[in-house]
């Protein structure tokens, strides 16, 4: 009998909301819209991981505010379809576009990102993360 990998993940990810819009990334393998970030490579700072993957996924220059949450997920199965006990823990800031242009990533994770106006938000196909960000930062 073989047994379940296990693995973990850390991420830091940022709520950008202006003139009532969010920004957020769409996942490339599922479809799913998520708040931009990402993983956290080996010894990097989350704050300065947030701001490499905002820029990273959508093309602008962030200022993070404050943390304003941690999320911990769990998952039974890999985007692969393969059985896998994924430990997900997302730290949540908020943050304020200084600067850039908006532009999609290529090769990544994302493969767009878009202001969606915060009372569309529901009816967007979300990853969980959307709504607790947006919980933790107290945008609604």
């Amino acid at each position: 009998m073989s047994q379940v990998e296990q693995q973990t993940r850390v991420g830091a990810y940022v709520v950008i909301v202006r003139d009532g819009a969010i920004l957020l990334s769409r996942f490339v393998r599922s479809g799913r819209w998520t708040l931009p970030g990402g993983g956290i490579d080996h010894g990097e700072r989350p704050e300065d991981a947030a701001v490499r993957e905002v820029m990273e996924e959508t093309g602008y220059r962030v200022v993070l505010g404050p943390l304003v949450g941690v999320d911990s997920a769990r998952w039974e199965r890999g985007h692969d379809g393969r059985a896998l006990d994924m430990h997900a823990l997302r730290i949540i800031y908020t943050g304020e576009v200084v600067g850039g242009d908006l532009r999609f990533e290529e090769g990544g994770s994302t493969d767009r990102a878009e202001w969606v106006p915060l009372a569309d938000v529901p009816a967007r196909h979300r990853g969980t993360l959307v709504d607790i960000g947006m919980t933790a930062a107290g945008v609604r």
